[in-house]
C-alpha cells in the first residue's frame, strides 16, 4: 500500500554546492599586482610598443605589448605572444587586451581572443561555458604570463635580463 520514506543523512562526501562570491579585495590586490607588473615591463611611457624575448624549455617567444589607446587616466594595451621557430598551433597564446587605471593604479583584462565584457561573476552552466570565476582566473593568468616575462624576458637584440 503505502510505503513510509525516512529521510537519511547525507554521506559526508555530498555537498551543497554554494554560489560563488565575488572576493574583491583578492581581485583588486591582483589588478594592483598586475599593473606593478606592468609598469616594469612598460617603464617608457612615450613608446607605443614594447617587445621583449622570453626563452623556456628550448623555446623562444617575441612578446609585444602595444599600446592602443591612451588617455589621461588609462592606458588600453594588447599583449600577444609569438613563437620563434618551432610553431604550435595548439599552444597558441590568446592575445589579452589590458586597461590600466593609472588613478587607481590597477590594471584588468577586459578581453580575450574576442571574448569582450567579462563579468566578475557567471552562473554555471552558462552558454559560453564560463567558469563561475573566469574574470579573476584571467586576471590571474595576466598576473603569471607578467611574472614569466619579467624573470626570464630579455630585450629581442640582447640576451640579457631585465
Amino acid at each position: 500500500m503505502f510505503t513510509l520514506r525516512v529521510n537519511k543523512p547525507q554521506p559526508d562526501y555530498v555537498t551543497y554546492k554554494e554560489r560563488y562570491k565575488v572576493d574583491l579585495p583578492l581581485q583588486m590586490a591582483e589588478c594592483e599586482a598586475n599593473y606593478a607588473r606592468l609598469m616594469k615591463l612598460a617603464s617608457n611611457k612615450t613608446q607605443n610598443e614594447f617587445r621583449f624575448m622570453v626563452a623556456r624549455g628550448g623555446q623562444q617567444w617575441l612578446h609585444l605589448l602595444r599600446v592602443l589607446e591612451r588617455s589621461p587616466y588609462t592606458t588600453t594595451l594588447e599583449l600577444s605572444r609569438t613563437s620563434i621557430g618551432i610553431s604550435s598551433e595548439w599552444l597558441a597564446m590568446p592575445k589579452l587586451t589590458l586597461r590600466m587605471y593609472h588613478d587607481a593604479k590597477l590594471a584588468e583584462v577586459l578581453a580575450w581572443q574576442g571574448h569582450k565584457r567579462l563579468r566578475p561573476r557567471y552562473e554555471y552552466p552558462n552558454q559560453a561555458m564560463y567558469q563561475s570565476d573566469e574574470k579573476y582566473q584571467l586576471n590571474r593568468f595576466l598576473g603569471e604570463w607578467l611574472n614569466l616575462c619579467l624573470e626570464h624576458g630579455f630585450a629581442p637584440d640582447t640576451r640579457f635580463p631585465f
